[in-house]
């Protein structure tokens, strides 16, 4: 984003940015624990914050500065790492992951949030099925109910 380095928008893209590397970097090279719903859940708050702060800044004038190619999902987000969860609702995710990659070659920060939202709206259905699957299985304790 080319911006002031002083500016509201420069300060919140920059803290938006933070937390989507630290969502991203809790993914790489996890264990397959119990852990993993949360993480996705992390990941779709991240993409929400990054969506949200990409419409304001489009909204100032600004523009997104093109990525040379498409960043990969960490590891344990990519289909070979034996990911656990609906299948049909990993295909929307790498769907998103892809969009929002190709978004990211571009400079149009209104692209770019869509595939920060479509990203978000996959890893929250991800993140509720895994955790009701891990929940029936043990992995997780049962839900209580109030």
């Amino acid at each position: 984003m080319t911006a002031p380095d002083d500016s509201p928008i420069h300060t919140a893209f920059s803290q938006a940015q933070a937390v989507w590397r630290d969502a991203v970097d809790a993914h790489r090279l996890a264990p397959p624990d119990s852990g993993f719903s949360a993480r996705l859940a992390a990941l779709s708050g991240a993409a929400r914050i990054e969506a949200k702060i990409c419409r304001e800044a489009h909204a100032a004038g600004y523009g997104w500065p093109p990525h040379k190619g498409a960043n990969k999902p960490p590891w344990e987000l990519q289909p070979e790492s034996g990911r656990r969860g609906p299948e049909e609702l990993w295909r929307a995710f790498d769907i998103a992951a892809a969009e929002l990659g190709r978004a990211s070659t571009s400079t149009n920060l209104l692209e770019v949030a869509k595939g920060y939202e479509a990203l978000a709206a996959a890893a929250a259905d991800l993140a509720a099925a895994v955790r009701r699957e891990d929940s029936a299985s043990g992995l997780l304790p049962a839900a209580r109910s109030a």
